[in-house]
């Protein structure tokens, strides 16, 4: 008995190597095409947590006064009600002039910073803005009286208007 006849020809041998390599080929080719799916995904993720964290960013800083606001809105609140529970006399004396001014300068303020007051009284009543405190005769479902203003800031609800809607009953 020959060797030769034991082993692969030399042919055989170069013919197995060949295809060795190309399986070896295809395997790489795979999981090198996994990898770049696999970077491509991770490259996109990055690119949309980067948008995120910037959409973030925005938004933060474009209400980061809200929380100062809010606890304004107390203050003009106190504003009213002293204005408004002022007698007729008193409405002409100096000082009654003052509270109207700093009152005024606040209002200017918050709205320069993007707060609007939310019109309630004659409107439907829509709970998106308004809360119900009481219900009284009158049209159903229209607000009758506000107790407590509302406001916007921006395009944001920052505190909805306490109203009194009416039942139906005339």
């Amino acid at each position: 008995m020959t060797t030769e006849s034991q082993e692969d020809s030399p042919a055989e041998s170069e013919i197995n190597d060949i295809e060795t390599l190309k399986k070896t080929l295809a395997e790489e080719q795979e999981k090198s095409l996994k990898y770049l799916t696999s970077w491509q995904r991770a490259q996109a993720d990055l690119v949309n947590y980067k948008k995120y964290v910037d959409l973030d960013k925005q938004e933060s800083s474009k209400f980061a006064n809200s929380t100062l606001i809010l606890k304004l809105l107390p203050v003009m609140d106190d504003f009213d009600r002293a204005l408004g529970s002022l007698s007729p006399d008193a409405t002409s004396q100096a000082w009654v002039d003052g509270f109207r001014l700093i009152n005024r300068k606040l209002q200017s303020i918050l709205e320069l910073q993007g707060v609007t007051e939310i019109k309630a009284k004659g409107k439907s009543f829509d709970p998106n803005f308004h809360e119900a405190v009481r219900q009284d005769k009158g049209e159903e479902g229209i607000v009758l009286d506000e107790v407590e203003k509302g406001y916007m800031f921006k395009e944001r609800l920052l505190r909805a208007s306490k109203v009194v809607v009416g039942t139906g009953e005339e």
